[in-house]
């Protein structure tokens, strides 16, 4: 898994790229908090759960349909999120959908079961590129743990840091009186009959 951290990466660049207008400084912080949650399951460790077990690590709480119904549960408190329901649903659900298909790029474990209840076979992405981080703080300070942050900077947070950039040009660009770029002609003004 990449560490906490990055998994709050992807909530960020799309609360950053699309504006305060659109993801509230409320509704971003439980996006981030949608983003960490799946790890919870960590816990089956201690209590002896097997990691290839459906309620072991990267099992349900990996899935597309735990990330729906996180969703569904945050959305529904969409009045103090200062958002509708359908924006924050669907920004959840990007939250807590993205920390699977984040682990599945991963160089370890076993994979992530994406498709549970329909299945628990264990997805990994065809291309693992991200170091997989230890569950210790310990581990994560040591030489080991640099590798892991320097893979998350290029496969994880450059990307993110693109996105947001490139999601940000475009609200700029789209938003009223702004003027286009060098070379670009300027929107026609339409005049209504009233």
């Amino acid at each position: 898994m990449p560490t906490v951290f990055t998994h709050a990466a992807v909530p960020v660049a799309v609360g950053l790229g699309l504006g305060r207008e659109r993801i509230p400084a409320r509704l971003l912080a439980l996006g981030v908090a949608a983003s960490v949650i799946p790890d919870l399951d960590s816990i089956a460790f201690r209590l002896g759960i097997p990691y290839q077990a459906t309620l072991g690590h990267r099992g349900v709480t990996h899935s597309l349909v735990f990330a729906a119904g996180l969703a569904l549960l945050g959305a529904c408190a969409f009045r103090p999120l200062r958002t509708s329901f359908g924006r924050a649903f669907w920004f959840l659900l990007l939250a807590a959908a993205s920390h699977g298909l984040l682990d599945a790029f991963t160089t370890g474990g076993y994979g992530i079961a994406l498709l549970w209840p329909w299945s628990t076979r264990r997805y990994a992405a065809p291309l693992q590129v991200i170091e997989v981080a230890p569950l210790s703080l310990e581990r994560l300070l040591s030489p080991r743990g640099a590798t892991v942050l320097a893979s998350e900077l290029r496969w994880v947070w450059l990307p993110c840091a693109l996105a947001a950039l490139a999601l940000a040009g475009v609200r700029r660009y789209r938003r009223p009186g702004v003027a286009p770029a060098a070379g670009r002609r300027p929107r026609q003004a339409t005049l209504s009959r009233e």
